[in-house]
């Protein structure tokens, strides 16, 4: 059973990254204009931040088998950082070079950067507390 959950979080986590490069790169002509503000944070910013944040909650959930300890666990969450900063950074990059209706924003990276960052904190600190639960 455990194996069946290891392969469906393992496509949720496949379909989420190809959502998040559809939302990256789609030339999106009709869509309304997002011109409003949380506490002063640009709606933009915010659908980043909202982009970036599961990905370290679902590579979690699908390859958690590999975090037995607390340093296994503090490895995992460095490659997923990086892994996620490097998403984030292709995609900036991608947009900027790549396409023409879409722009590379230094503050796009930042709230994609700091999405991942709370995030990857966050799957950090419940593995750890799960862990200490089980010795």
């Amino acid at each position: 059973m455990i194996r069946s959950f290891q392969i469906a979080f393992r496509l949720v986590f496949l379909l989420y990254i190809a959502a998040l490069l559809v939302l990256c790169f789609a030339h999106f002509e009709q869509t309304p204009s997002m011109d409003w503000n949380l506490m002063g944070i640009p709606s933009d910013k915010v659908v980043h931040f909202c982009m970036f944040f599961p990905f370290p909650i679902l590579a979690f959930l699908a390859f958690d088998r590999y975090t037995e300890n607390i340093r296994s666990t503090l490895l995992f969450g460095g490659a997923i950082l990086g892994i996620g900063c490097l998403l984030a950074v292709g995609t900036e990059w991608g947009q900027a070079h790549f396409t023409s209706y879409r722009s590379g924003d230094p503050k796009d990276l930042l709230a994609d950067v700091l999405a991942l960052l709370l995030s990857t904190a966050m799957v950090i600190v419940w593995d750890i507390r799960k862990q200490k639960k089980h010795v």
